[in-house]
């Protein structure tokens, strides 16, 4: 692998270029890129130029610099998310038409929730989070269930880390917080209202596999109302049907899980 005079590879420069893009920014100016990626503008240019050839980048009429069809078209055949898209994708589109609002499937990733899957609909409530978007795990309901059964390491390192508020309601005291998750485990939801979005509140629940392993979450977002909490047993009923199609059957595998 070809390195430069710093010593860095060819291929970490090129990481760093596609570390660059944002959910909220999948458009940049090649200025942008260099600088977001830490590096000299004539080498940004001239990977990026390579990059296009090869069709992992495209240049939009506006000159501006998007991820490549070519990469999602490889990326997409390999996906480990894709048998869990599948399995959910019945369920998620049965409770989208029901609901009316937006229906999310999210995984751990890091310290966030990854969103992999998204149904949304005109009009529905306000939500921050987007299809390959990522969300902190103490902000979100999906990131309050991935981490209420996540291993005790990454719970401490969150509840010590910074908090972050989102909203004046996001729970960003370690105490509330650990309250939180002992209430998930529990109840077997999350629900929060306003955590991420004022106006909107979140429903989610963990979703297993065989052996009762916890792979992703499920997540329903409605308006923040008297009326929120209605939709819990919805979302419950499809996580569920999506569990089982998963491979997890209640009967064997609840004495895995207790």
């Amino acid at each position: 692998m070809a390195r430069s005079a710093s010593g860095e590879s060819v291929l970490s420069r090129v990481v760093r270029i596609y570390e660059a893009f944002g959910s909220d920014e999948p458009a940049l100016t090649m200025s942008e890129l260099a600088r977001r990626s830490d590096l000299p503008l004539a080498t940004a240019s001239r990977l990026v130029h390579e990059l296009i050839g090869y069709g992992w980048l495209r240049r939009t009429p506006d000159r501006r610099i998007r991820v490549g069809v070519r990469l999602w078209e490889l990326t997409a055949r390999a996906a480990p998310t894709l048998g869990l898209r599948a399995a959910a994708m019945p369920f998620m589109t049965d409770l989208h038409a029901v609901v009316g609002q937006h229906v999310q499937l999210g995984v751990l990733q890091d310290r966030d929730v990854l969103y992999i899957e998204r149904l949304s609909a005109p009009g529905a409530v306000p939500n921050q989070s987007h299809l390959a978007g990522r969300l902190p795990l103490h902000a979100a309901a999906p990131g309050l269930v991935l981490l209420a059964h996540a291993p005790g390491e990454l719970q401490r390192a969150v509840l010590c880390g910074p908090l972050r508020a989102l909203t004046p309601h996001t729970l960003t005291e370690p105490a509330a917080l650990r309250a939180a998750l002992c209430e998930v485990r529990r109840t077997g939801v999350a629900f929060c209202a306003g955590h991420v979005n004022e106006p909107a509140a979140a429903i989610a629940v963990p979703l297993r596999a065989g052996g009762g392993r916890i792979v992703a979450a499920l997540s329903l977002i409605v308006p923040n109302d008297e009326s929120a909490r209605t939709y819990v047993p919805a979302v419950r009923a499809a996580g569920h049907g999506i569990s089982r199609a998963l491979g997890f059957a209640p009967s064997a595998d609840s004495a895995l899980i207790q």
